[in-house]
This record gives C-alpha cells, structure tokens and sequence, in this order.
C-alpha cells in the first residue's frame, strides 16, 4: 500500500529481506524498533526500563475510573486494539444555526491514531513509563507518554513549514512510516488541529511538564460563540483560530497576541474579561450576546439605582444587588459583579453626592442626598 511501484517485486522478498527494506532491522538484526512494533510481549524486557505497553482507562467526569485495559506488543496490533476500546460516543450539535451538522463523532478516527502513534514514535524510551490513553466521560480523551516533546512549543511545530530536523527515535520513526502508522512530513500535528477546527471544537491541549507529553483532544462544543466563531469564518488562519482558542478557555494570552486580534476585529474588552468583538457578532448573528457581555456606561446603572429611590423613596443593599447583578455583562463572574455594584454605590455617595446612607455601615439604606 505504502510502495505500489514495488508490489510485485515485494511478493518474491523473503521475510528478513521485507524487514530489512522495511527498515524494521539492520542485516537481518533485531532491532528495539522491531521489538516494540512487531515483538511479542514476552520479548518485552529487553526493552527495560522503559514498559512496552499502552493502557487504556474510561474514566466519569469526576475522574473516578470505571474500566481499564492493558496493550502489549506488537504495537503495530495495539493501535487498532486500542481504537477499538475508545467508544467514540456520537456528539449532536444544539441547533445553533444551518451550518452546524446534526451529529458527528466525538473524536476524528484519524486524530485518535494520529494522536497514539505519536506517543509511540516519540517516547523516550530510556525512561521508565508507558503510554497511557485516558477516556472522560465529559468528552476528553488524553494521550501521555513519557519523554520531553522536542520541538519545544506546538507554536513552533504549527507555524514549521519543514519537518522537524532530528527525532529522537529516528529508525523507529522511519519503520513506522514505512509501514504506513505515522508520516515524517511535520503535518500530523496540524492535521488535528484542522480536524478540530472543522468540527467546531476546542483546539487540542499540550501540556509538556513533569517530563510527560500530555495531549488533550476535547470532544464536544465548549463555547458556542467561539464555535459560531469557526463556522461564520472559514478563512480563519489556524493562528488565529489557537488564539481564539484560547480566549474561550480562559488562557493567559499576550499583548502582542491581544493587539493582533483587537485589531483583526475579533476580541474586545479589558483583560482578563475579552469577549467577542462587535464586528464578528453582527457577522454571526450574536448581537444580544455582544451588548450582554460589553454592559452599558456606569451612568446608565447609576440612573436605575436613582430611579428605584425616587420611586420607592429608599434603596437598601439588597435592593441595589438585585436590581442590577442580573444585567451586568455576562462576561464578570459573581464576585466581579459584586464588586462592580459596590464601587457604582461609592462612586455615587463619595464623588457624585447623588445619595446618601441614612441606615447604618452594616446595613445601610440608600437615600437621595439633600443638597
């Protein structure tokens, strides 16, 4: 499949020949890389200390394991055994709008191969460790395998328009193309990431401490304006699409990166609170959700608080918090709510002199001031 030029020189190779065109051997010697993609299990310990082994865990979405399962070698079978063990639920969309399918599956089939021979490709084997693939009942699925991820940064391998120049497993890599597990070409990182982008998804998740290469495929809609987002703009660059990605997950996002989207017309607001911009509601139809997290000018707030006492003669704290927590932006949570109420009350007692307390500091009851 992988050389259809060779298909009828291949079929008069002996076996040591196929394995050593194959580069699964060296003049017919065994190699690690055959052991691990064609050994059998109890073949194993010549690979110490690293575990040849890949397991497999369900998990509830709080993290409590309900199954499990154990892959030995030969990885070149556990892979497909492995696949076969994620359940792969399907995903329906709510009805956001026409461009929007009805279902799909949770995970790209590509992606999660992709994403598992990566983990055999690149493991450091002199290390103790095995491959682990974690299934969350939440719609997380997560690869980890022992080993420093080389390129230092996804950025750095998103943005390469070569392959990387060295891996650390080369003859194991070179055998695994070869037998059509991986490509060499740097492209099967970005494919998930495409594949997530078409589905609307988060973009994957890398985290690259403790020694691990931990990757994190999410499996379901997190933020449906980030989603809308995705399906309103299809030209979107996949460098735009990972900073977005990570405004929606609430990430720590540099100036440079803020500045480039603000002036995309993509985010607006203040850090850390940056929402959608009001040029991409109006083209994806989020007008409501942009004026709900943007808010109205202070003085808009500070004239209901007024019209509710001149209404009612008196305004106590709980009767200011539920006048105006519920149409704050959405964008603040409920301690930044708060906070934004009681500095409109300061603001007015200590600086405009609109209102007075004539209860106590406890528990205090608004007025209007007398001048």
């Amino acid at each position: 499949m992988k050389n259809p030029r060779l298909e009828l020189e291949i079929h008069s190779w002996t076996n040591p020949v196929f394995l050593n065109k194959a580069k699964l051997t060296i003049n017919g010697k065994i190699t690690r890389a055959t052991l691990l993609l064609l050994g059998k299990p109890e073949s194993s310990h010549y690979l110490t200390p690293s575990t040849a082994q890949i397991t497999w865990v369900l998990q509830d979405k709080d993290r409590i394991e309900k199954d499990y399962a154990h892959f030995h070698s030969p990885f070149i079978l556990a892979v497909n055994l492995v696949f076969q063990k994620i359940r792969n639920l399907k995903y329906r969309y709510l009805k956001m709008d026409s461009l929007f399918p009805e279902e799909v599956d949770q995970f790209d089939p590509s992606t999660i191969k992709e994403a598992l021979s990566n983990c055999i490709a690149h493991q450091d084997y002199s290390m103790p460790g095995r491959i682990s693939v974690t299934e969350r009942e939440d719609g997380l699925l997560i690869f980890n395998n022992p080993g420093e991820f080389l390129p230092g940064s996804i950025e750095t391998v998103i943005q390469s328009d070569s392959p990387p120049a060295f891996y650390r497993n080369q003859f194991l890599a070179n055998a695994m193309v070869n037998l059509n597990m991986i490509d060499t070409i740097g492209s099967g990182i970005k494919r998930i990431f495409r594949s997530q982008r078409d589905r609307f998804f988060p973009m994957p998740d890398y985290d690259f401490s403790k020694g691990m290469v931990k990757a994190t495929i999410i499996g379901k809609v997190l933020d449906v304006d980030y989603a809308r987002v995705l399906a309103q703009n299809p030209d979107l660059s996949l460098d735009d699409i990972i900073l977005l990605d990570k405004i929606q997950k609430k990430k720590e996002i540099s100036e440079e990166e803020i500045i480039h989207l603000k002036a995309e017309g993509l985010v607006e607001g203040r850090k850390p609170n940056y929402h959608i911009s009001q040029k991409v509601a109006e083209k994806t139809d989020q007008k409501a959700e942009y004026i709900r997290n943007r808010g109205f000018k202070d003085q808009h707030y500070k004239s209901l608080i007024l019209e509710f006492i001149d209404r009612y003669g008196e305004a106590t704290k709980d009767d200011i918090d539920r006048l105006l927590l519920d149409i704050l932006p959405e964008i603040l949570d409920k301690s930044k709510r708060a906070n934004k109420v009681r500095n409109l009350v300061y603001a007015m007692s200590r600086r405009d002199y609109t209102i007075e307390n004539q209860g106590t500091n406890r528990k205090p009851v608004w007025k209007r001031k007398i001048s």
